[in-house]
């Protein structure tokens, strides 16, 4: 027998026996199943029931999951696999010495006794197998029936977008139909009105798309297909309905299940407007497995609370380090499964992080592991974003009176690049009288790590300072760090760094380099309530969404208002064109914890402050 296509659990006794996770680590890649050897005993059982789901139509079904052996140990563990046939031909070597068999894996779960497992549509039925011998030296001692979807290639997890005009809305979605097999499109209309058709593209990528390992090797599954289709010409506010749809060669046709959304109101106009923002989430198990010892545990409540509040929001923005997938790819369906009751109903717009995109000698700013070999490739193909390349992540996108600026923090944005002249034309080209409500989000806060003492932190915020405050950004949000930290409004000095530094610790040998950075000041002190002109931009980072959080420092900064050891995310209302309500909610309970408002008429906006107006005459 062939080993291992793709692993799906394992038992959380043996997790917690192979150490401490660090930050950002696949804890899968523990598993050594290279190593594995095939030891089946006819005493061993694993039985899985029921063997087909679905049969409702849904895309999510549990599975229940009986096990046995003789002599049972701690080192004992379940994986699931899809597909169920355990082949190694679809497999290739790590290294060109390696000899076959190349097992690959893709283990996502843990459990132990009788199993009450959810299992997400992806595209190819699943068994169950029963493992000895821990995570090093595993042997196979049994494999279950196979279990699978009543229509495993059947188009699932939709996922809206807004367009590059603000009378669009896209719709991505995964299936097992090539286009060969079957047409894609969306059946969509007003509701209670005529519905039409618009056919979709369809994307795909393959293993060698892949920069590395663990993506291009134990890690790899296929992504099936991804189709993606562009409803034009919406009415403003107006409630549409839809459902995927896949024409087959004989005439039949395979539909999704129904659902609904509002279009983007026009760019300026008066009314209210809601909008939800974090970093940093993950995904996480329904039926209380345990894959990433409880890594990511915490995306279940943060979804959680977007869902019951779904009503009173009309766009959601993930800046990034969206599945933490690292190149384990089963886990972007899990993750598309469980966004799909948000993604579905409202845009849900992404940006990138350094766990979608960083790789080694790949073009990525940083030069880091920590796409686990994706180098963005997934996410750009499984996610529409309204950029000009979708290879690169920085765009901008207009919601009634915001204007949303996005930015890629893994790839150069200094002064002079492609994309720092991108962030200067879209904070300078909105119209403020309309949209007065100016957004910049991107992942990685670089200006709170060279503030926080970083300050190697290449991509540091001297120029991008100078575009928030000539411009007049309101909030810039960042995620990256796994907390919840508010400035004042803040804007760097003219004084220098070093001479402040000289003159609170007198010492030249204490202090950093006299051009190595320049200092900050609050131009406004910290509040609950802001009016009146703008005077400098507050910065947020909300990376809290769901991944383990990270420890604050023990010194608070001059410039903190707020911190929150805890997750959470950000909540924007913009109740007119002149009042703003800010709102910072834990995951755990959906209850507001900090907070403020703006309010600011147009001539505010209009008005000079520190270094955002040209020089003016007197002369006729």
């Amino acid at each position: 027998m062939g080993l291992l296509v793709a692993l799906w659990a394992v038992l959380a006794s043996v997790l917690a026996c192979a150490g401490v996770l660090h930050a950002g680590e696949q804890p899968l890649s523990r598993i050594s199943i290279r190593r594995a050897t095939a030891a089946v005993a006819d005493s061993a059982s694993v039985k899985a029931r029921p063997a087909v789901l679905g049969l409702k139509g849904q895309s999510s079904d549990w599975v229940t999951v009986e096990f046995s052996r003789p002599n049972p140990s701690n080192d004992d563990w379940i994986g699931v696999f899809s597909p169920s046939g355990f082949s190694s031909e679809i497999c290739q070597p790590e290294n060109w010495e390696d000899l076959p068999p190349f097992p690959c894996t893709a283990p996502i779960k843990d459990w132990e006794g009788v199993l009450e497992a959810a299992a997400d549509h992806q595209r190819a039925d699943f068994a169950f197998a029963l493992f000895s011998g821990g995570l090093s030296a595993a042997k196979l001692v049994a494999v279950s029936n196979k279990v699978t979807f009543e229509n495993p290639k059947a188009p699932v997890y939709p996922r809206l977008a807004q367009g590059k005009s603000w009378n669009e809305m896209t719709v991505t979605w995964t299936s097992g139909y090539s286009i060969k097999e079957a047409l894609p499109f969306v059946e969509w209309g007003p509701k209670g009105g005529h519905q039409m058709l618009s056919p979709a593209g369809t994307l795909t990528f393959g293993r060698n798309s892949m920069c590395g390992s663990p993506a291009r090797t134990v890690g790899w599954r296929d992504p099936g297909y991804i189709h993606t289709s562009f409803l034009k010409e919406l009415w403003p506010d107006a409630l549409y309905t839809y459902r995927l749809g896949h024409r087959l060669s004989d005439g039949t046709h395979i539909w999704s299940k129904s659902y609904s959304f509002r279009a983007s109101p026009y760019p300026g106009q008066d009314s209210l407007q809601r909008v939800v923002i974090f970093g940093d989430m993950g995904k996480a198990e329904v039926d209380g497995s345990d894959e990433y010892g409880n890594y990511e545990q915490a995306s279940l409540n943060t979804t959680k609370q977007i869902i019951s509040d779904l009503e009173n929001i009309d766009m959601v923005i993930h800046i990034g380090d969206l599945s933490y997938a690292n190149g384990y790819l089963s886990q972007w369906d899990q993750f598309t499964a469980q966004i799909e009751p948000i993604a579905s109903t409202v845009p849900y717009m992404i940006g990138s992080g350094n766990h979608e995109r960083d790789w080694p000698d790949t073009g990525s700013f940083y030069a880091y592991n920590d796409s686990g070999g994706e180098c963005g490739v997934p996410a750009q193909t499984m996610f529409y974003v309204p950029a000009e390349n979708r290879a690169k992540f920085w765009y901008s996108t207009d919601y009634g009176m915001f204007r949303f600026c996005i930015a890629d923090t893994e790839e150069d944005w200094r002064p002079g690049t492609v994309q720092y002249k991108f962030i200067e034309h879209c904070l300078s080209s909105v119209d403020r009288q309309k949209q007065p409500w100016l957004i910049f989000l991107a992942h990685r806060a670089s200006w709170y790590e060279i503030m926080m003492g970083s300050y190697g932190e290449p991509m540091g915020r001297e120029g991008l300072q100078d575009l928030w405050q000539k411009y007049k950004v309101d909030l810039a949000v960042f995620g990256h760090i796994h907390s919840y930290e508010r400035t004042c409004p803040i804007y760097q000095a003219s004084l220098n760094f070093f001479y402040v530094c000289l003159k609170n610790y007198v010492a030249e040998a204490k202090c950093p380099n006299a051009h190595s950075v320049p200092t900050n000041r609050c131009v406004q002190d910290g509040s609950n309530h802001y009016s009146g002109r703008f005077n400098a931009t507050t910065h947020v980072v909300v990376g809290g969404g769901g991944a383990s959080l990270s420890p604050f420092r023990a010194t608070v900064p001059y410039w903190s208002f707020f911190r929150d050891f805890d997750f959470g995310f950000v909540k924007l209302t913009a109740f007119n064109s002149s009042f703003l309500l800010f709102e910072y909610k834990k995951s755990r309970d959906g209850n507001v914890y900090d907070h403020f408002t703006i309010s600011r008429d147009y001539r505010d906006v209009l008005a000079c402050s520190t270094d955002n107006c040209p020089r003016t005459t007197i002369a006729v």
